[in-house]
């Protein structure tokens, strides 16, 4: 491809994708009358996002022997010379994200295939996910703010959709209109922040903005006073806190597990929530500017980090325990980013996205075998009846705790030693937090392992477990849809493998969940595959130290056993082990211990609780003042039912002229014309 990258063979890696939602949107759903069935609606997808994937590769490729590409595709309009533009930025960051999009989102649309067979809306499925990976592909590969604004909102508009994808039900309802809400908060500080570029910059294209960095540094928000760059950055940060799930603004993601279980590979594990951590990464020139900016961002996510963890702890939904997961690494990855470790950040986004999207698609696999039953009380023994299933939900299980020479290690490592680095505000909490979630990570990963393929086999049991709430057990995925009323296996039932087409996208995730980070450690973190891209300001040493300890891949993961995040991993799944293998009477004797911690986590930190009562009460509130004194008061009793009664006032006083009798009209005339000679005449002031 030489220096410069084809814009056309560019352009074909979100059409792709944008076309095979159509075939399926439009001709496999009602809308035009089902034209094409199934196997065209998934085979259109399934080939528009291979395309997508075997062009990043390409692209990938290119990139790192030097080509890239900067520039506009269409000129969308262009107001008092400011150029709305539809353009490109593909260099190592975005190429490396385009690969992982399309990766992740092929071994999720086969992965449907075999999840959604009873569905009836599995054509309109496959058309929303691959309309996702469009909305994906446009974020990532954006050269300006415009299009980076409009691949987030349709990101979110997607993943209301999916999240709502069985509307009959009320959870689902509840679910992703609560998604859509609290990201538009973060939205909105996320407008906020381009409108402050814009408005001091004068362009929305990435490389003008940054290049008068320095200059923007100098300047001030009128009125304020705040420094410019920290006001931009901090907004723009809080439409990261909305899209990648951070406190406070992550009560979202675990009610989004009431979408069907794909979506919460793709979306919630390894591509809509990474947006933010995609974001600020590109953003690097400007945050690089502000340490008050990325102390917020380090303190934010090691709240994220760790309480978060605490909340997995609890979970007997196999579904939430990955979700609360999920919250908990991209608060890992929000400190990588306030150390000023943005290679970091990215990496462990990298890797994260292949053991994750693993995990929740082992998760489905498992929910398929138990007859739709997600309570992991209800579980147990799964290992032999489920052997795909099992080796590759433990080998995401070891990713995900930073076992040595696994992906996850390599890069969650890379972040503790960061933290640990690094001088920015904030940084010491930071630190602890991430240390302390070590030991929470393998201790509810294993708890999950443990409780689903190891010891008794539950689902005998004569009482099942049933929760209640809108995040019910009860409330499966395919109860209410498939017009089943029973969940869970049948007396006498057993437990099945699943499918090929389930089981081969997990071990196309198994493989880099292993391999990948040994593999690209060096040359992500150390090496110059960001050269150029991400820039770290010389004041801050975080990376400079890590490079410094760095003696290649394998020298890292022998080392390992010597550091204190091993053995607190190791202490972790020892503790799961112990409770729930050998002496399951121990977490019933914390439970009781420590009751009121219990029913402190288990309502979420009332997280839930304060908006129901402060926010969505007070917008009652003030909604019914609004209601009863501006629309009832002031609209309709003064401006409309007023106008109306001044009129019948006025032409109740006129009709008593209109009597029909002559002399009356002649002396209205009379006193009239007086009037008006009064009036206009004042002969009294001549």
């Amino acid at each position: 491809m030489g220096n410069s990258l084809d814009a056309n063979l560019l352009l074909a890696v979100p059409l792709a994708p944008l076309a095979g939602s159509a075939i399926a949107g439009l001709l496999g759903t009602k809308f035009l009358g089902n034209v094409v069935g199934r196997k065209v609606s998934h085979s259109a997808t399934i080939l528009g996002v291979l395309i997508a994937l075997i062009i990043s590769v390409q692209t990938l490729m290119a990139v790192m022997d030097g080509a890239s590409f900067n520039g506009d595709i269409y000129t969308w309009m262009t107001v008092a010379g400011l150029k709305m533009t539809v353009g490109f930025q593909i260099d190592a960051l975005s190429a490396m994200m385009m690969c992982v999009v399309t990766f992740v989102s092929l071994c999720v649309h086969v992965y449907t295939i075999g999840y959604m067979a009873e569905d009836e809306g599995y054509n309109r499925f496959f058309s929303y996910i691959s309309l996702f990976t469009f909305s994906m592909l446009m974020l990532v590969m954006s050269n300006n703010f415009l299009q980076l604004f409009f691949g987030w909102e349709a990101v979110g508009l997607v993943s209301y959709l999916l999240i709502g994808f069985w509307y009959t039900r009320p959870t689902a309802i509840f679910a992703n209109m609560k998604a859509f809400l609290v990201n538009r908060v973060g939205d909105f500080g996320f407008i906020l922040g381009i409108g402050l570029l814009l408005a001091f910059a004068g362009s929305m294209n990435y490389q003008d903005v940054f290049a008068q960095r320095e200059h923007l540094a100098t300047l001030t928000v009128p009125g304020i006073g705040w420094p410019l760059l920290t006001a931009a950055c901090i907004c723009l940060f809080i439409g990261a806190m909305g899209k990648s799930a951070q406190f406070p603004l992550h009560v979202w993601l675990p009610d989004s597990m009431e979408g069907p279980t794909p979506i919460s590979a793709l979306i919630h594990a390894a591509t809509m929530v990474t947006a933010g951590i995609f974001m600020v990464s590109r953003m690097s020139p400007l945050f690089e500017l502000s340490d008050t900016a990325l102390s917020f961002v380090i303190v934010i996510g090691a709240i994220t980090a760790l309480f978060m963890g605490f909340l997995g702890i609890i979970q007997n939904d196999i579904k939430r325990v990955v979700a609360y997961s999920t919250l908990s690494q991209l608060g890992y990855m929000t400190v990588a980013l306030g150390a000023s470790a943005y290679n970091v950040a990215v990496f462990h986004l990298m890797t994260h996205a292949f053991f994750k999207a693993l995990l929740f698609l082992g998760a489905g696999s498992v929910i398929i075998g138990m007859h739709h039953d997600q309570d992991m009380r209800n579980m147990g023994g799964l290992r032999k009846y489920m052997p795909i299933t099992w080796i590759t939900s433990l080998i995401g299980s070891l990713a995900l705790i930073a076992t040595p020479f696994f992906s996850g290690f390599y890069s969650k490592d890379s972040i503790i030693e960061a933290v640990a680095a690094s001088e920015i505000p904030g940084s010491g909490f930071a630190y602890f937090a991430v240390m302390a979630g070590v030991f929470v990570t393998a201790f509810y990963s294993f708890r999950m392992y443990f409780l689903v393929f190891h010891g008794k086999e539950q689902w005998n049991e004569k009482h099942h477990h049933v929760s209640h709430g809108h995040d019910s057990d009860a409330h499966n995925e395919e109860e209410d849809h498939e017009g089943e009323h029973h969940h869970g296996l049948h007396p006498g039932d057993k437990p099945h493998e699943s499918p090929w087409v389930v089981t081969l996208p997990l071990v196309l995730l198994a493989i880099p969940s292993v391999i990948i980070g040994y593999l690209t450690v060096q040359p992500m973190l150390f090496g110059d595959f960001f050269k150029g891209v991400i820039f770290v300001g010389e004041n801050h040493k975080a990376m400079e130290e890590l490079a410094h300890e760095f003696h290649g891949a394998a020298a890292m993961g022998m080392h390992a056993i010597q550091t204190v995040p091993f053995w607190l991993a190791v202490a972790g799944v020892a503790a799961a082990y112990y409770c729930y293998m050998v002496n399951r009477k121990v977490p019933e004797l914390f439970y009781n211990a420590l009751r009121p911690i219990h029913t402190l986590l288990d309502n979420k930190y009332y997280m839930d609780k304060f908006n129901e009562v402060v926010f969505a009460g007070g917008a009652r509130v003030l909604g019914g003042g609004l209601w009863k004194v501006g629309d009832r008061g002031l609209i309709d009793g003064l401006l409309v039912n007023g106008s109306a009664k001044l009129v019948g006032w006025f032409a109740a006083i006129v009709r008593t002229f209109q009597t029909g009798y002559i002399y009356h009209y002649a002396f209205v005339m009379i006193v009239g014309v007086l009037a008006t000679l009064l009036y206009f005449f004042p002969f009294w002031h001549a």
